[in-house]
């Protein structure tokens, strides 16, 4: 309120004006003004306002904070004072030599003897303080006291009640301001749940090559697949598979071992186990599109729409049939260029295990994703249809749930571009996140949760991936 409106306000007088003529000899007009106001005490009001700056500059935010500073630094010297204690203790109880552990005791004794006295200093400072502010305290919430009963005193020169009214336009002014300011607000944007069913968030980004070599064979098996066990057993935790189709570039029989990441890249330290006799026949590897997990090996089976598991150990082979899936190229992965062949099923392994790929006729040739019962005979639990094309889509992996695609851009980008996650059930295409590749095609492509890498088979390359959540 500005003083000059309120002197206007408040020394507003009442005027009585009463007209008389007078009867007489002459005849005469005269005016009677009776003040029946009260002046308005300007010097209560000015006495009230110099109250309150002098209470306002005697509690500043040093004092207000001393008490904080002091209870930090107690706090810090009685947790030392632990510490020096406990090591103390631990000396006395530990075996050594007589001379040494007296000396150690001695150091200790005197540092705990500093600190014990250090803390009495902090807490007669922290007391001295705390008395002082209750002072101030208990002084200034009289001042105030006396401050509003002067105010309300004040407010019965007010006769007019303009004081008051301007008090509730001073309210209803504020009440409009702030309705404008949340009007003017912008809404924060909806938050979106985590995909999938684990804590990484959602695929932000994917970074590399940091891994690109050409595999032992050289040129000549440019269609394969490689990684290492998700879920490794004892034994095999560095171990690396490689999947080769050395057989018209669709059919493998066999899988070779390295027993590390190195060893892959030199081409040192391989073993293989073989899945059949010949190439190809009946249970051999069909297709690129193959991963490990829990010592066993998981792929597209020969001239069938199902899929194997290879039990690394036993040397047996388990089934599980694939319903209306297409096969033999019926619904490969493809992109404007060309198809690759006998991409029909496609295999993948996340943080909850093993997942399969496929197209049926049934869902209009687009993509059909199914869970993998893990045990001895591999089974199909649930399973999703998705409005996703097989045939414009050149890869598929699963990452916490969530079933990702890619699609050629170029010959030297891939692009994941599409999602569909399993717990909600939603789709998205507009992810447009690149992969850099070193080589034109792609042939297969798996996500390893233990190290959140993407293993790459290209061109007779092998190649990863890191995967970048948020």
């Amino acid at each position: 309120m500005k003083t000059s409106h309120v002197s206007t306000v408040l020394t507003t007088v009442i005027l009585s004006v009463f007209a008389q003529v007078t009867q007489g000899a002459e005849k005469s007009c005269s005016c009677e003004l009776n003040n029946s106001g009260l002046t308005f005490p300007t010097v209560r009001l000015q006495n009230v306002l110099s109250g309150a700056t002098n209470c306002t500059h005697r509690i500043t935010s040093q004092q207000m904070s001393e008490v904080d500073i002091l209870l930090d630094k107690l706090h810090y010297r009685l947790r030392q004072l632990e510490v020096d204690v406990m090591e103390l203790e631990d000396e006395d109880e530990n075996d050594g030599s007589a001379q040494e552990g007296d000396l150690f005791m001695a150091v200790a004794l005197r540092i705990i003897e500093i600190e014990l006295a250090e803390i009495l200093d902090l807490i007669s400072k922290l007391n001295t303080t705390t008395v002082d502010h209750q002072g101030l305290s208990a002084d200034i919430s009289i001042k105030l006291e006396n401050m509003k009963m002067e105010m309300e005193s004040l407010e019965n020169f007010d006769r007019t009640k303009i004081v008051e009214k301007q008090k509730e336009n001073q309210q209803l002014m504020k009440a409009l301001e702030q309705c404008q300011a949340e009007l003017q607000v912008t809404e924060a944007p909806p938050i979106i749940p985590v995909p999938g069913n684990c804590s990484h968030g959602h695929l932000l980004n994917v970074t590399g090559p940091s891994t690109y070599t050409i595999t032992q064979y050289g040129t000549s098996y440019a269609f394969g697949a490689w990684g290492r066990d998700p879920k490794p057993v004892e034994g095999k935790e560095d171990w690396y598979w490689l999947v080769a189709l050395t057989s018209s570039n669709i059919y493998a029989n066999y899988i070779r071992w390295y027993s590390s990441h190195s060893a892959i890249v030199l081409g040192v330290n391989a073993g293989d186990v073989p899945i059949a006799s010949s190439n190809p026949t009946t249970n051999t590897v069909q297709g690129p599109n193959v991963v490990m997990y829990e010592d066993a090996l998981y792929y597209g089976c020969y001239n069938s729409p199902s899929l194997c598991r290879f039990n690394m150990t036993s040397r047996t082979i388990t089934t599980a049939t694939l319903p209306s899936a297409g096969h033999n190229n019926k619904f490969p992965f493809c992109h404007l260029g060309a198809c690759y062949a006998h991409t029909d099923v496609d295999v993948a392994t996340d943080e909850s295990g093993v997942w399969v790929v496929y197209a049926t006729p049934e869902n209009f040739g687009n993509v059909v994703l199914s869970k993998v019962e893990l045990g001895s005979t591999p089974t199909l639990s649930r399973t999703w249809r998705t409005s996703l094309q097989k045939r414009a889509v050149t890869n598929t992996f699963v990452a916490c749930g969530v079933l990702y695609a890619t699609r050629y851009i170029d010959k030297y980008n891939e692009e994941i571009f599409y999602a569909m996650d399993t717990v909600s059930g939603r789709e998205r295409y507009d992810l447009e996140l690149r992969i850099k590749k070193m080589s034109e095609n792609i042939h297969s492509l798996n996500y390893n949760p233990r190290d959140q890498q993407l293993y790459v088979y290209s061109d007779a390359h092998v190649l990863t991936y890191q995967v970048i959540f948020g």
